[in-house]
């Protein structure tokens, strides 16, 4: 990877509500490139992000009927539990979802 994008995930991760992030390959399949988690929870994140991404761009599709390249596309989802937050920023080729605190 680029210097400029590992010093930026680096800084990223360094913020201390941060608790990992997932840097995803689009495709026909969600593909990891890098994770920061504990375990097989970063695998389950990278799933669960990927179709949650999916759906919400079949939905808009949906609404418009108009297809992906014609119609409204996701810039920026963020989600928001009791808990933690989910901030995703998706890319025609790529998906950057970030967990993190925002108690912290």
């Amino acid at each position: 990877m680029r210097l400029e994008l590992e010093q930026t995930l680096a800084l990223l991760s360094s913020h201390r509500s941060v608790l990992g992030y997932l840097l995803l390959l689009r495709g026909d399949h969600v593909s990891i490139i890098r994770l920061v988690f504990e375990g097989e929870q970063g695998k389950k994140y990278a799933t669960i992000v990927g179709k949650m991404v999916e759906s919400v761009q079949a939905r808009l599709e949906e609404v418009s009927g108009q297809k992906m390249m014609e119609c409204d596309q996701i810039r920026f989802m963020r989600i928001r539990t009791k808990r933690h937050e989910i901030m995703i920023s998706p890319d025609k080729r790529y998906l950057l979802a970030v967990l993190h605190d925002p108690a912290s």
